[in-house]
């Protein structure tokens, strides 16, 4: 059994991930500070699902706030930290970017520092698809460049990468990042498209819907994403000796430090994904169609190959099944019996 640290555990990877730890038997210390981005509710819903376990802790801690972390990393002493919280969201950062530095950022740093500190074994943080930006060659690749973000949320998370590589060279605090590809399943954020499509039909509102629903997105499900996280956190990154300072591959280094695409490597255009929800609601989508949004790109796809070389990864969820699991959720968690 071990002590993990995980961030974000009110939020929806975060409590996916917390839930899976304490059932294979960890000690989860859970911080979070349960900000009203979305539905405060469901946060607290998640977390007490969360306390009914004997080995899960809960933190009310902005991570801002240096102090509080700090404290935190002095009273215990983790085997492995999982930093998942985060400001989301692409379209609220046009309008809050002050959110995004601050919480993405500075949030990050107090973790890091924490980290340093503590020399703790092992970090892993959510990095985002986002940071692909203006790169079409498809699928993308850890290998490709990073350098071309188009919100403020990728270039945020962007950050979050560099910092880690700063910390992994400077102090050999081993460092592995996430790039999730639209992470989507039960407990989901109301805010993402599964979640906000599946209210509108069933509550007879209009759908918005961008580009003529014609991107595709590589829509990944919760469990999938969770198992390679728990496979992951005994795979610490080590040095890599054939890294080339002449010709750096981004995603490696001559420092304790690790880059994967964590998604489904099946891309669904939108409006594939519109239809089988209305099959599975039983009920047909009236849709608004909008032009494409600033920040939003056309295609998602992960390239996962190192993944899998790493842990084994194979995301097995139909688009299918996994939309099922979630409008069941939605049902029960809504008591929506028709």
């Amino acid at each position: 059994m071990s002590k993990l640290l995980i961030t974000g555990t009110a939020g929806f990877i975060g409590f996916h991930m917390a839930l899976r730890c304490m059932e294979l038997g960890h000690e989860v210390i859970g911080v979070d500070n349960v900000n009203d981005y979305y539905d405060v509710q469901l946060k607290e819903d998640r977390l007490k699902v969360l306390q009914r376990y004997p080995g899960f802790h809960f933190h009310r801690i902005d991570l801002q706030n240096a102090s509080a972390v700090s404290k935190l990393f002095q009273s215990h002493t983790f085997d492995r930290v999982v930093h998942l919280a985060a400001q989301a969201g692409v379209r609220y950062s046009l309008s809050n970017p002050h959110a995004y530095t601050q919480s993405n950022v500075e949030g990050t740093l107090t973790i890091l520092e924490g980290c340093r500190h503590q020399q703790v074994p092992h970090l892993i943080y959510a990095s985002s698809s986002s940071v692909y930006g203006l790169n079409t060659e498809q699928p993308f690749s850890t290998s490709h460049g990073t350098n071309h973000p188009i919100s403020l949320y990728a270039a945020t998370k962007k950050a979050n990468e560099m910092m880690a590589h700063c910390y992994s060279h400077l102090y050999q605090i081993p460092t592995t990042g996430l790039r999730f590809f639209t992470v989507y399943g039960p407990w989901g954020r109301p805010d993402m498209a599964l979640f906000k499509f599946t209210e509108a039909i069933m509550h007879g509102k209009q759908l918005e819907v961008y580009n003529q629903g014609r991107m595709k997105r590589d829509f990944t499900y919760v469990d999938d994403i969770v198992s390679a996280m728990v496979k992951l956190l005994d795979h610490i990154p080590q040095p890599d000796s054939r890294w080339d300072s002449k010709h750096p591959d981004p995603a490696t280094s001559s420092a304790p430090y690790r880059i994967f695409n964590i998604g489904n490597n099946r891309p669904t255009e939108l409006a594939r994904f519109i239809e089988v929800l209305e099959t599975i609601i039983g009920k047909k989508a009236d849709i608004r169609y909008l032009p494409l949004q600033p920040g939003d790109v056309l295609e998602t796809y992960a390239d996962v190959d190192s993944l899998s070389e790493a842990v084994g990864f194979a995301p097995s969820t139909t688009i299918e099944d996994g939309i099922a699991k979630f409008v069941a959720w939605y049902r029960t968690y809504y008591d929506i019996r028709s």
